[in-house]
């Protein structure tokens, strides 16, 4: 996948404004949006256009089986997996937790996972230990429970005879991520840190540098940008700038 392609993507869910671009208008609409905004970010590679879309939602109520989120219809995700599929676009499958373990719900998307174009985004803030309430409080990850996720997904990719598959982990703040060294890469898998966090273009970079500083081997980075909070009070930052970030992102992604 790299260093040939730059990944750039939308994220959200249908009907979902504020969790993302995805929210609103046709997903062929978006994918055709995000395609032309992929090619200006293109800086010498293949531009490969992105739809992140959330799988698992994390939710403020406990919901039936008390694990605080709700799984994306079938339906949905087979929409947004064709339109991906005709654009010549990768579609990632985003997972917020809530208190389900995370490989369960990796795993209860391994219908998508054997095609060639499905990956996965895990967003660890929502991840919550037993007591805590998502958008209470930032979850957390650790090093050994991705590269649980990365050994799983590597199988797949090596049963199914698949190309290499990307797996990215959004990362608000340092305390999100824990025992980032006990990450492992495992073959086959694109393992993507994407720095998430809002605010003005020297915010986003002081958050950048804190979170790429000491990257393991093998660690890609992302980068994530909002088109309405970001620009609350200051503006969005340009592609140009983004790619001015060393190391130069290989993941941009707009909510």
């Amino acid at each position: 996948m790299f260093p040939r392609y730059r990944l750039v993507g939308f994220c959200g869910l249908p009907g979902a404004p504020a969790l993302g671009r995805l929210g609103t208008g046709a997903p062929g609409q978006r994918a055709a949006e995000v395609e032309k905004v992929a090619h200006r970010y293109a800086a010498g590679r293949e531009p490969l256009p992105v739809l992140e879309l959330l799988a698992t939602v994390a939710n403020a109520s406990a919901g039936p089986d008390g694990t605080y989120r709700s799984r994306t219809p079938a339906a949905t995700i087979r929409r947004f997996h064709r339109v991906a599929r005709d654009r010549r676009a990768l579609l990632l499958l985003n997972i917020q937790p809530g208190r389900a373990p995370v490989l369960d719900e990796v795993k209860a998307l391994r219908d998508w996972l054997v095609h060639p174009d499905v990956g996965i985004a895990l967003d660890p803030e929502w991840e919550m230990a037993r007591g805590q309430v998502p958008g209470d409080t930032y979850g957390r990850t650790d090093g050994h429970e991705l590269t649980e996720v990365a050994r799983y997904l590597s199988g797949l990719v090596e049963a199914h005879d698949l190309p290499q598959k990307p797996l990215v982990f959004h990362q608000v703040a340092t305390s999100v991520v824990h025992a980032q060294s006990a990450l492992r890469p495992q073959p086959g898998v694109a393992l993507i840190k994407s720095a998430d966090g809002i605010g003005s273009p020297g915010l986003k970079r002081g958050t950048w540098q804190r979170l790429v500083h000491d990257l393991p081997d093998g660690l890609h980075t992302g980068f994530k940008l909002f088109y309405e909070e970001d620009a609350r009070g200051s503006r969005l930052m340009t592609p140009e700038e983004v790619l001015a970030l060393r190391p130069q992102p290989e993941y941009v992604m707009y909510e």
